[in-house]
């Protein structure tokens, strides 16, 4: 059965999430509690920002998801195509790509090392740097050395960013295409890759430059961004609700051994150390001993997983819109790792 959220942790975690709203952290939010008995709070704070007028968010506001993309996205896809034969997580991953001219030592790390973080590929990514060339992105990622001998974690997008390519080539299917008909299937109706049209139901996220118009609607994420907003790395928006049905969709499998629950399983074996007490599964961030998953997304959004006890938390907030999030909203993230965690 699944274990349910005692009283006192939801409300320490409404008093969290409103604190960290109040010091100016986020403008505002929202926690779900879950467990796949349906049993759900849904704990609010906030606005959505002030273009948007004074309504609270909810279950159905619009965020920017960031780097829960890979989560969201590129993690289920993969498993879909390694049931279906089209992948193989020990071949490199430009077995799964066009063929290249010349050279290509960052298309050797293979899948298992590029959805682990530990591939060795260069960590900075600045596709700026491609711009005015014929050449395939592909191409160019896989042309640049690596940075370090595959093996020890490092978190790295382009490694995500290949993924994303691969899908396509594999499925010859644009990457929002192959989302779209995994999350209509899962009931996830308001996920979807950007750009979204803007309203006081999307919420805003960082305004680089005084003056300039702020990101709404648009990938927060400046190489999502120069890919058209779909990437293998970031570029899914998605609402607290949709994350929610996301969870209960996977522990579910998980418990039930459905294919989803199968891929969850074979992701939660620790791969490499991040720090200690925290590993990396396939995509996933592992802690007390790989019975909670979680990951997190640069805008403020986080998705945590306890597929044993039968629990899942979503926090969305735009805590980017003042800036680099990680340090305001991390009191909100600690609280609920531990949440989750605690029987």
């Amino acid at each position: 059965m699944p274990v349910p959220f005692p009283a006192a942790d939801t409300a320490r975690l409404h008093e969290t999430l409103t604190a960290v709203v109040d010091d100016g952290a986020s403008p505002g939010g929202v926690v779900i509690c879950g467990t796949t008995d349906g049993q759900q709070r849904i704990l609010t704070a906030g606005t959505v920002a002030p273009e948007c007028g004074d309504a609270p968010p909810t279950a159905e506001t619009v965020y920017d998801i960031a780097s829960l993309t890979k989560v969201v996205a590129t993690w289920p896809l993969t498993g879909r195509a390694l049931d279906a034969g089209l992948l193989n997580l020990d071949e490199p991953v430009c077995t799964a790509l066009p063929p290249t001219t010349g050279e290509a030592p960052s298309g050797n790390p293979t899948i298992r090392q590029l959805l682990t973080h530990t591939s060795g590929l260069r960590a900075s990514t600045r596709l700026d740097h491609y711009r005015n060339t014929n050449t395939p992105l592909h191409e160019l990622l896989m042309r640049e050395p690596l940075e370090t001998d595959p093996g020890p974690h490092r978190y790295i997008n382009r490694g995500y960013i290949l993924l994303g390519l691969a899908l396509t080539h594999l499925h010859q299917t644009p990457l929002d295409m192959l989302g779209h008909e995994l999350w209509t299937g899962l009931g996830m109706h308001r996920t979807c890759y950007g750009p979204v049209t803007r309203s006081q139901n999307v919420a805003p996220t960082e305004q680089r430059l005084p003056g300039a118009p702020r990101i709404w609607g648009a990938a927060h994420d400046d190489n999502a961004a120069l890919m058209g907003g779909i990437a293998g790395h970031a570029g899914v928006f998605s609402t607290p609700g949709d994350l929610a049905t996301y969870a209960h969709a996977l522990i579910t499998a998980y418990q039930d051994g459905g294919a989803l629950g199968g891929w969850l399983r074979a992701s939660l074996v620790p791969h490499a150390p991040i720090e200690p007490g925290l590993d990396r599964g396939l995509s996933w961030v592992l802690a007390d001993g790989g019975r909670t998953a979680y990951h997190h997304g640069f805008t403020g959004t986080s998705l945590y997983l306890a597929p044993d006890t039968g629990r899942y938390l979503v926090i969305c907030t735009n805590a980017v819109y003042h800036g680099v999030a990680r340090t305001r909203i991390a009191p909100l993230r600690s609280l609920a790792l531990k949440t989750i965690s605690a029987i």
